[in-house]
């Protein structure tokens, strides 16, 4: 099957190489001359620029953007769709917000175009491991691109779905993306809580490769905190500082609209808040309110 590709980062890039390995024709365009080169040397085409890249499918076309959320996909969905037809189709794989999804749908649906939101999973280990993709979208696109979703995935009949209409897609990844922060958050506190029971000297190198195997909590981020411990157990090299990429404030809202609580998950999100401040102001009024009411003694700043 053939198929463009716009933004090649390094998830766009390896699912450009999972593609051409499925023995699928792929037109490749980055705004980065060298990320295109790379590519065609893989056996990819290359193109100069999306007008290009659309000149050189065939109708009915397919434009997978590979961008990051917001503007730069909101311009790239505008700048690919002035340049297509009746029948063609784009894909979002970004992690855009199903409501920018929603709306993207609706636009491009008057004019023809079918949309269908891709939520996408796998990180840099999707090359070799393969995609899940959750999808929402026009039903009459998705199975015409199924071998190119069948290709990405794990394998041809698991780690990929059709999950509802436009927005769909983006909005299950959402949810995965909030509980995947809560896992996270549950095993950084277990091994914080063993690090500190220093009397034990407990290895946690080797206590995470136990649990791997057998274990009830075993799973994937498992395995990926046990390769981080092994390669440095004290985590010396790194800063307590941890980013958030927008989908767990996204689910927390949805939660409030709901009403459905999600307390987990708003934990989690908020310990990320947290660990980017050097000493925190709400810290710092908790050791006056105590020295206050009851004489008990602060740290003063040296």
């Amino acid at each position: 099957m053939e198929l463009g590709m716009i933004g090649l980062g390094r998830m766009g890039g390896n699912m450009v190489q999972r593609l051409l390995g499925g023995g699928h024709c792929v037109v490749a365009y980055d705004p980065r001359a060298e990320a295109v080169e790379a590519l065609t040397q893989s056996g990819a085409t290359g193109a100069s620029a999306i007008q290009d890249l659309v000149d050189q499918l065939t109708p009915p076309r397919a434009v997978w953007v590979m961008v990051p959320a917001g503007e730069p996909t909101e311009g790239t969905v505008n700048a690919v769709a002035d340049t297509l037809t009746r029948g063609d189709v784009i894909l979002d794989g970004g992690n855009s917000n199903y409501k920018d999804s929603m709306r993207r749908a609706a636009a491009l649906n008057d004019r023809g175009i079918s949309f269908l939101d891709v939520g996408t999973s796998g990180g840099v280990w999707g090359l070799t491991e393969g995609y899940s993709m959750m999808i929402g979208g026009d039903l009459d696109a998705f199975r015409r691109l199924e071998p190119v979703f069948q290709t990405l995935a794990p394998a041809p009949d698991k780690g990929y779905g059709h999950v509802g209409p436009a927005g769909a897609g983006h909005f299950v990844k959402m949810v995965h993306n909030g509980i995947e922060y809560g896992l996270m958050q549950a095993y950084a506190e277990g091994f914080e809580l063993m690090e500190a029971k220093r009397e034990f000297g407990l290895d946690l190198a080797q206590i995470a490769e136990n649990w791997r195997h057998g274990s009830v909590v075993r799973s994937w981020l498992l395995d990926l905190t046990a390769a981080a411990l092994h390669q440095d157990e004290k985590l010396e090299g790194i800063q307590a500082y941890v980013e958030d990429s927008g989908e767990g404030r996204w689910t927390v809202d949805e939660s409030i609209e709901l009403a459905i609580p999600v307390p987990v998950i708003a934990a989690s999100l908020q310990a990320r808040f947290r660990s980017r401040q050097e000493q925190p102001y709400g810290a710092k009024l908790l050791a006056a309110m105590r020295n206050q009411f009851g004489g008990h003694t602060v740290r003063n700043v040296e």
